[in-house]
């Protein structure tokens, strides 16, 4: 299994930078940042110090939007930070939360997403592609250009696009039964469209807090240091409420029943731990989505998750213990899952 570090791109840039390198000194093989442009600084550019102080770690956003960026733009910025390093960069892609709401829009429709992934990954590999009517290629790409695109999903409609089209699978959260059925769905998806499955990766995001022991102390802070993750995914979580509504046969209520009390969302406190827009997320809720607990626990859930064919485990890494999380994973939870 891979593992991947998830920062914000908070200044300064040193520390983010100093923390991926840390991640691969630890047998972290992939380096991802939000891309919000609002919110933080922006990822391409540290990403280009990220991959000059490391020497294997892959990069990219988790996630991108079709709707910061023209697509020509992404793809350049990709291809020249591949040009540059190897290809070492990876297009994570998503229909925009807070880049776009933050900015007054509505995240992107999955029609665009769909056009923009194809768009990306052909220029960004060296292809020509259609930008509405003008075909375009950038004639500086050199022969042997890659650049996966991987999508963040959670609907059924995501989920069948992402099977389709996609070359990976982003799932922000760690619950074990909603792995099983997204991953499948995905995976069903892929064969239906002609597609090997086994050519979607698989990644599975979440919040990782180890501690010493499994004392009703300990894991109480550990709780409310990753809650705010299921008030993040609560944003995508009340589109598809919105949209299907309650109960919905499309969507499984191991997902979707959490959200009841949920009331709003202040995108200042986004993906950080303290969030007060979070306290209607439970403790059940926190356990399932994230990984807390001794390493032994991780180790457990991680090899669980494998089972269910994920390829990759990225770590947000929000919280008051950001170095030792790194440094457990590196001594012992990596070793252990792959040993």
């Amino acid at each position: 299994m891979d593992f991947g570090l998830v920062l914000q791109t908070d200044p300064p840039a040193s520390r983010v930078i100093s923390l991926m390198k840390r991640a691969e000194r630890n047998g972290f093989t992939y380096g991802w940042t939000f891309d919000s442009a609002v919110l933080w600084q922006e990822p391409f550019v540290i990403y280009s110090q990220i991959l000059s102080n490391t020497t294997k770690l892959k990069v990219g956003p988790m996630v991108t939007n079709p709707g910061t960026r023209t697509w020509e733009v992404t793809a350049s910025t990709f291809a020249t930070l591949n040009d540059m390093f190897g290809n070492r960069t990876v297009c994570g892609i998503g229909r925009g939360d807070s880049a776009m709401r933050v900015a007054g829009r509505k995240p992107n429709t999955l029609a665009r997403i769909s056009e923009a992934m194809k768009v990306i990954r052909a220029l960004g590999r060296g292809d020509e592609a259609d930008l509405g009517g003008t075909v375009i290629k950038f004639p500086w790409i050199k022969p042997g250009a890659e650049l996966p695109v991987w999508m963040a999903a959670y609907g059924p409609k995501a989920l069948k696009m992402t099977g389709e089209e996609a070359d990976g699978f982003i799932l922000q959260l760690a619950d074990l039964y909603l792995t099983e059925y997204m991953v499948k769905a995905v995976k069903t998806a892929a064969a239906e469209a002609g597609r090997d499955p086994d050519d979607v990766k698989i990644c599975v995001a979440a919040p990782a807090y180890v501690t010493e022991d499994d004392s009703p102390e300990a894991l109480s802070h550990a709780r409310e240091q990753c809650r705010w993750f299921g008030g993040m995914v609560g944003n995508h979580v009340a589109d598809l409420v919105s949209k299907y509504g309650e109960h919905s046969a499309a969507v499984p209520d191991e997902l979707t029943d959490y959200i009841k009390s949920r009331e709003g969302y202040d995108y200042s406190h986004h993906g950080r731990s303290g969030n007060p827009d979070t306290q209607f997320v439970p403790d059940e809720i926190v356990d399932r989505f994230c990984l807390i607990g001794p390493a032994e626990k991780h180790i457990e859930k991680l090899n669980a998750l494998r089972e269910l064919g994920v390829d990759q485990f990225a770590l947000y890494d929000m919280h008051d213990t950001q170095e030792a999380v790194i440094e457990a994973y590196g001594s012992t939870v990596i070793p252990a899952v792959n040993g």
